[in-house]
């Protein structure tokens, strides 16, 4: 018999992000380099809709996020997950009823749901896109900008760590999203005098860490790292998509000036235009706006004429460290 006769069959992962906008789901094997995805799912449910407001998240966003969990559950089921990490972010760390929500999924979806805690779901989100990094740089900027907060990293050089959260230089998890910046100022009818007043606003929350992290400047190849929606949006309106395409997006570097023109774009635009085009979508055409008005808050605190574009981040990261921990790729050699 043939030695891959008697390898036994790869364990199956699955990593839920159920964040303040999506719902997202990888169920993924080892793979030789990294991990190969077998099934995936992602619903804009809004869980944090009017949390702002309310302290409280509402029964409608709670219906929501329930009934796109139950999908997940059965996709896990049917894939025979063998081993699973489903985690829960900002807008149930933030609810007062969080818990509650926590305990309703686990009687009606079947699921387990972990509140991560901030540094941890910064740590997640770099594990997950930290391969796209420039290998001679000596510090990037990385952000994630979710739907009820954006977590930003300084990351040092792949000589301080071979572990991307051993390289955590500085983090903060800034409590703006495009959830609640679209809720504070409107995301249907904007012009460049509102968004530069979500800007401002949006440069007032990311201060703090701003004034921490300004030797990253001087680094050598020195450049950002973007993980989310709204700069995956940007790329593909970019490259003039007709329909979103992740293999031609991920791992795209982009220049400020095609950044620019994108959002210059953007701004011009009406909302149908918006909700129109293929990379935005009806759902996320109220959004874009604000998550770009976070996007360039950090462009201008953090200057540099590259811009790294990740569709990739939170779940990539629960998958990598539960594949680590477990020794996957290690098993799979000596099967």
């Amino acid at each position: 018999m043939h030695a891959y006769a008697q390898r036994p069959p790869a364990a199956t992962y699955a990593a839920l992000d159920l964040g303040t906008n999506n719902c997202r789901l990888l169920i993924a094997r080892p793979a030789q380099h990294g991990f190969r995805v077998v099934d995936a799912f992602s619903r804009i449910v809004r869980l944090g809709e009017g949390l702002a407001a309310s302290g409280k998240l509402g029964e409608a966003a709670m219906d929501r996020a329930v009934e796109a969990l139950k999908v997940c559950q059965t996709k896990m089921a049917n894939r025979g997950v063998t081993r699973a990490r489903l985690v829960t972010t900002e807008a149930c760390r933030a609810a007062t009823n969080g818990l509650e929500f926590v305990r309703r999924v686990s009687d009606e979806a079947e699921l387990e749901l972990e509140i991560v805690d901030q540094r941890t779901e910064a740590s997640l989100a770099v594990s997950g896109c930290a391969a796209l990094a420039d290998p001679a740089a000596e510090g990037v900027i990385v952000f994630d900008i979710g739907g009820g907060s954006t977590e930003i990293v300084w990351m040092g050089g792949r000589n301080e760590a071979r572990d991307p959260a051993g390289r955590i230089r500085e983090w903060a998890s800034l409590p703006i999203g495009v959830v609640t910046v679209a809720e504070r100022y409107g995301g249907v009818d904007v012009d460049r005098a509102l968004f530069e007043r979500m800007v401002e606003d949006c440069t007032q929350a990311l201060e703090p860490f701003a004034k921490k992290a300004c030797a990253v400047r001087c680094a050598k190849s020195f450049h950002l790292l973007g993980t989310s929606g709204t700069v995956t949006t940007v790329a593909g309106i970019h490259l003039g998509l007709a329909r979103y395409d992740r293999r031609v997006v991920d791992g795209l570097w982009m220049r400020q000036e095609d950044i620019l023109t994108v959002i210059d774009q953007l701004i011009e635009m009406d909302y149908a235009a918006r909700a129109a085009n293929a990379c935005i979508g009806r759902e996320r055409a109220d959004l874009v706006l604000a998550g770009c008005a976070i996007f360039e808050a950090i462009r201008r605190a953090f200057p540099s004429d590259r811009v790294r574009i990740a569709d990739r981040g939170l779940r990539e990261g629960i998958l990598l460290r539960m594949m680590h921990e477990d020794r996957a790729w290690w098993r799979r050699r000596q099967a």
